[in-house]
């Protein structure tokens, strides 16, 4: 069946049958998708909403301390901030003087230092893993040493995993926070 439409200023009818739906129907998928085209993928909303940025600072225990029949324990003092290209990271690593008894909870002693800049970084929901090229005094010493900071987001509790000169430290955050989110 054939719809018609007055042609303005006559009394003919246009003679537009079933296609004239089917003509706005298709305009109107042809401009969708031009939109969507223009607007680019989901995520360059969320992009623009500000640069994905991973920060922390606090203080840690190396867990199992030195290690060995009889660990000494060891806390650092932690800062870094980094975004997918850039940043820097550094942990100081202390120790006691003496492994038991009198000055043993004195964390005075430089075992280790560590400052770097971060040159590429990955984030998988609460966890983001640093790369980068630091300097090390004490353990593990030497210049342009690549390392791996993997460090999960939250307080007191989380984590930080720290891959450097052949070694690898796992440590518990005591104070402090480590937040992964737009800047």
């Amino acid at each position: 069946m054939l719809r018609g439409h007055l042609i303005p200023g006559t009394n003919s009818r246009l003679r537009l049958g079933g296609w004239w739906p089917r003509i706005r129907l298709g305009s109107a998928i042809v401009a969708l998708a031009v939109i969507a085209s223009l607007s680019g993928p989901a995520t360059a909303g969320a992009e623009s909403e500000g640069q994905l940025q991973v920060a922390g600072a606090g203080r840690t225990i190396i867990e199992g301390g030195t290690g060995g029949s009889a660990p000494v324990p060891v806390m650092t003092v932690l800062a870094f901030h980094a975004t997918a290209h850039s940043g820097a990271f550094e942990c100081l690593a202390l120790a006691p003087a003496a492994g038991t008894g009198d000055g043993s909870g004195r964390f005075e002693v430089n075992a280790m230092y560590v400052t770097g800049t971060v040159s590429s970084m990955t984030v998988s929901g609460h966890t983001a893993v640093l790369h980068g090229i630091a300097k090390v005094t004490g353990i593990g010493a030497g210049q342009n040493v690549p390392f791996t900071a993997t460090v999960l987001a939250g307080g007191p509790g989380t984590t930080v995993t720290l891959e450097i000169s052949n070694l690898t430290f796992h440590e518990i955050l005591l104070e402090g926070r480590i937040s992964i989110g737009r800047s």
